[in-house]
């Protein structure tokens, strides 16, 4: 028999349930109907069981109960009332070449603000590819050009959501200034008009010495970052607050960075 779906099983097949159960006790031969069941006394009548209701998915754009916001064009901050970035909430673009110490830089800014703030790896999120990697190292084409579009649209949606639910977030990539509309104009593209550009840009000997201690596909050749750095220097003269952390260490330079990041929220650059 069949039963519709979603409706109360009927009541098990077992011994004294089935439909043939009462004739089954009672017959004296098969096929004859045995002698009538005596009169039943009254009593309670059993309840019907309540019926169950599944429970209501949330909404796609909600995570459980908590309503999560969409992220949208980041605008500028509102000045701090107190010395340095404060409680203010913003989107910071670090920039500079492998070796500037970027990274590090940015997770000690991010980790040690009384507000909550994340950081994003440009070069983390591209890695996030496993199988068909592009290396640039092994050659500069296609396939790593639309991997390092991809990461940076991809950061850039996080950062919009991240400022959209009130967390701070601070980028690192190494952005060439001769190439504005896929570097800088990209970001703000991504971000919102309110990103933050700040450049990192210690000297090539610097640069060399901590290129040198990386290991894998972070280590450049000596070619390469004196390439790169070159190409960087066009960030002087172009409006962009610049930070030469040359004789800084990271404490130094984390404290550089956010005196940096207050003067460009109360005048914020052109670019």
């Amino acid at each position: 028999m069949q039963h519709a779906v979603g409706a109360p099983l009927p009541p098990p097949q077992g011994p004294g349930n089935g439909p043939w159960t009462h004739q089954a006790q009672h017959s004296g031969h098969p096929g004859q109907a045995g002698p009538p069941p005596p009169p039943m006394a009254p009593g309670p009548q059993p309840q019907a069981p309540a019926p169950q209701h599944a429970p209501v998915p949330p909404s796609r754009e909600t995570t459980g109960h908590i309503q999560l916001p969409p992220g949208g064009p980041v605008p500028l901050p509102a000045p701090p009332a107190e010395p340095g970035t404060g409680a203010a909430t913003l989107a910071v673009l670090l920039i500079g070449p492998a070796g500037a110490g970027k990274t590090t830089v940015a997770k000690l800014w991010a980790g040690r603000r009384r507000v909550p703030t994340a950081h994003v790896s440009l070069d983390d999120v591209r890695e996030w590819v496993c199988s068909g990697f592009a290396d640039p190292q092994a050659g500069w084409n296609d396939h790593s050009e639309a991997q390092y579009r991809l990461a940076r649209r991809t950061c850039g949606f996080a950062a919009r959501n991240f400022l959209a639910n009130g967390i701070s977030c601070i980028l690192d990539d190494a952005v060439f200034p001769d190439r504005p509309v896929v570097g800088l104009g990209g970001w703000k593209r991504h971000v919102g008009p309110g990103l933050l550009p700040v450049v990192l840009l210690p000297g090539l000997e610097v640069v060399l010495e901590r290129n040198a201690a990386r290991s894998g596909n972070r280590r450049l050749s000596d070619e390469e970052v004196a390439r790169i750095h070159g190409r960087m220097a066009g960030w002087y003269g172009s409006g962009l607050p610049i930070i030469d952390n040359s004789t800084y260490d990271v404490e130094t330079t984390a404290r550089v960075l956010d005196d940096v990041l207050a003067r460009s929220i109360a005048s914020p650059p052109a670019w």
